[in-house]
């Protein structure tokens, strides 16, 4: 089954199937509507070695062919980063092309119900993050390997599914979801002192640098004189977690490309933070009083 929006600009469609056939019957009509629609560069098809050779068969050279696992190397705000960066390179006016897409469900975003959740918060996400440009994505859902219940959350973040939702009450369903309580060890820390803690939690020097480096931007984002920072953990899931009275209240907070530049640098508060970070969980107090920002460096 697939779905399609009303003509609009970012077009944003999933497409459910069970058996190779019904790949191609989704695919080879989407991709052959990237190759005749005008201004727009060959369509993009990025899965499984496997349904890549299905639609070399079929389509011969027509398609620019990407192997999943070489596009999906890392968190969801990664395949944001690598989204935004390959539409900036490669995409017509506008944003014009057709992306045919699917994630690695034997890999990072099948491993576990957190990883599943934040594609499902990737996929809303699109259509907000995405909505000025005039991009056609296709999402496709094998059902022999996407769970069940990751199919049917999909659904609500892809417009004429008959379950879409609005991303923002999408997204705070997910962050309804309590946070587990830190550990009975976790203790206060300064900022400056995080490098140093992670190094003796197991981190190497770099990497206790970077993740330093992102918990100083988390920190600036919120106000960093109004921070209270906790830490806990061992290498390489070591965690940091900020508290700061006000209210954040941006789902897109740190998703949001800095324009003309999507590699992961200081200055980039958030941003900078979740392309580091394998998690980056944001909570907004009930009361708007507080915002509470927990970074894991590694899984």
């Amino acid at each position: 089954m697939t779905t399609q929006t009303p003509p609009g600009l970012f077009d944003h469609r999933m497409a459910v199937f069970g058996t190779d056939e019904e790949f191609l019957g989704a695919a080879v009509p989407f991709l052959t509507e990237g190759l005749r629609a005008p201004g727009e560069p060959a369509p993009v098809a990025i899965t499984t070695p496997a349904r890549l050779a299905l639609l070399a068969d079929t389509l011969g050279d027509t398609v620019a062919l990407i192997t999943h696992t070489d596009w999906y190397t890392g968190s969801a705000p990664n395949a944001i980063a690598q989204g935004a960066g390959y539409l900036a390179r490669n995409a017509g006016a506008g944003g014009r092309i057709h992306l045919l897409m699917e994630p690695d469900w034997a890999g990072r975003a099948g491993s576990s119900p957190r990883e599943s959740a934040e594609w499902i918060r990737y996929e809303s996400l699109a259509n907000l993050l995405f909505a000025p440009l005039a991009t056609t994505a296709l999402c496709v859902y094998d059902t022999r390997l996407a769970p069940p219940g990751v199919i049917e959350r999909a659904r609500r973040a892809h417009p004429g599914t008959g379950a879409y939702e609005d991303p923002h009450r999408l997204t705070a369903a997910l962050d309804a979801v309590p946070l587990p309580r830190p550990p009975a060890d976790a203790r206060g820390l300064g900022l400056d002192g995080v490098a140093g803690w992670a190094g003796e939690r197991g981190l190497g020097a770099d990497e206790a640098e970077l993740f330093a480096g992102a918990v100083r931007e988390a920190a600036d984002t919120l106000g960093a004189a109004r921070a209270a920072l906790r830490v806990w953990g061992d290498a390489p899931a070591c965690v940091a977690e900020l508290a700061a009275p006000g209210r954040l209240g941006d789902p897109l907070a740190g998703f949001v490309p800095p324009a003309g530049e999507l590699r992961p640098e200081r200055g980039q508060g958030l941003w900078f933070a979740r392309q580091v970070c394998a998690y980056v969980d944001v909570r907004d107090a009930a009361d708007g009083a507080a915002t509470t920002v927990r970074l894991q460096y590694g899984r």
